[in-house]
């Protein structure tokens, strides 16, 4: 089985992409973020067309989420159950269901914008609420994962450069104490092997030359539970995905699986 996560940055500007990767790439189950569309904008019918069925939390032209499958979708969830609002706005950033043998979520987690201003505290709560809502799940038996892009870099090499983000968000102690938690409710991070150079980076900025260059980090995650983790068999940065006219920012990250 194979699964990915993939921040496209728009769904409508990536479609024609977006359709033939999933063409190529053989992906049972993607999660996708970032599909700056309402729920009736979403391309269901053209996916539908390849095989696959959506599961869409999305409300607008920021933020979004989906759950894109052709082993079916289950026990739906949109939203983060319990989580916290945004200027009084439940922003649409997590969605959940039954992937055939799997669960799954793909989220969005706040940006955080700078440390101190209200999305950086926004920023955290978000992710306190998420290891509770998913703690269950990853203490279960069942193969279970939390798939997307987490806007935190969990280490320092997983940034081209750490002297470049320092006092920036992304790197804070507070983020990554914010992700140890959430792989202390029972998730471990499957990283992902680099298709080129050292470092598995999924996201590069358009401006100044990063991808050329290789300015990137690594946001893009996949945490899995002790069973998820023991059947994944390989996992990669599509880094292709990330070349040419029309890529999105971030690249998708792959992960097969022997269930």
């Amino acid at each position: 089985m194979r699964i990915a996560t993939w921040n496209v940055n728009s769904i409508t500007a990536r479609l024609p992409r977006l359709l033939a990767w999933l063409e190529s790439s053989g992906t049972d189950v993607l999660c996708v973020q970032e599909t700056k569309c309402t729920a009736e904008q979403f391309p269901a019918d053209a996916l539908r067309e390849l095989g696959y069925e959506s599961a869409v939390h999305a409300t607008g032209r920021w933020n979004g989420v989906a759950l894109v499958s052709r082993v079916g979708l289950e026990n739906v969830v949109h939203g983060l159950p319990g989580g916290p609002a945004y200027e009084d706005a439940q922003e649409p950033r997590a969605v959940s269901a039954d992937c055939g043998p799997v669960r799954l979520w793909s989220v969005y987690v706040p940006n955080g914008r700078e440390v101190g201003h209200a999305h950086y505290t926004y920023k955290l709560h978000w992710l306190e609420t998420l290891r509770d809502v998913v703690a269950a799940d990853a203490a279960g038996e069942r193969p279970f994962a939390v798939l997307g892009d987490f806007n935190i870099a969990p280490t320092d090499a997983d940034v081209f450069d750490p002297a470049v983000f320092e006092g920036a968000t992304h790197v804070t102690p507070a983020e990554r104490a914010a992700l140890a938690a959430l792989r202390d409710a029972g998730l471990s991070d499957v990283v992902p092997r680099p298709l080129k150079y050292d470092q598995p980076y999924t996201y590069w900025d358009y401006r100044q030359l990063c991808f050329p260059k290789n300015k990137g980090m690594r946001i893009d995650l996949v945490y899995g539970n002790a069973p998820f983790a023991a059947a994944a068999k390989d996992a990669y940065v599509d880094r292709e995905e990330r070349k040419g006219k029309g890529a999105s920012d971030h690249a998708p990250v792959v992960v097969d699986l022997d269930v």
